[in-house]
């Protein structure tokens, strides 16, 4: 096995970062829903990675770059590939605060609702494949 220390790793930080989407969600901060997801996500993807190969994932926050890299890309649906696209663009950390008002005049509490879902959707997804090759 690759790195299934640091996966986990990646794993409970996940647990967190998914317990705090679903908090802001119910105070209403939706930009902030769509950032934890983008994180979830992400993070999720580089646990995989861990255990898919033998170096550490890259410092990049590109859904699609990782999952190509660590092998789920293609194993993925168009809805699932079509999420990673829209969900990579959340990613609010360090931007300035007119990007950040540009991002959230397109989330409301529906839009929140449906990111959210879709993340869980997508964590489900990889964590059945995690599961699969941990099985190897």
């Amino acid at each position: 096995m690759a790195n299934k220390e640091r996966a986990e790793k990646w794993l409970r930080i996940v647990t967190e970062d998914m317990s705090v989407a679903e908090d802001l969600f119910k105070t209403g901060h939706w930009l902030y829903v769509a950032f934890m997801c983008h994180q979830v996500v992400e993070k999720t993807l580089k646990a995989y990675w861990c255990i898919s190969r033998e170096d550490d994932p890259p410092f990049i926050h590109d859904h699609k770059r990782i999952a190509e890299g660590c092998g789920l890309y293609t194993k993925m649906d168009d809805a699932q590939k079509l999420f990673l696209s829209t969900i990579r663009q959340l990613n609010i950390e360090a931007r300035y605060q007119e990007y950040k008002d540009e991002i959230a005049r397109h989330i409301n509490e529906e839009r929140a609702k449906q990111i959210l879902s879709s993340t869980k959707d997508l964590h489900e997804w990889i964590l059945q494949r995690y599961s699969e090759k941990m099985k190897h």
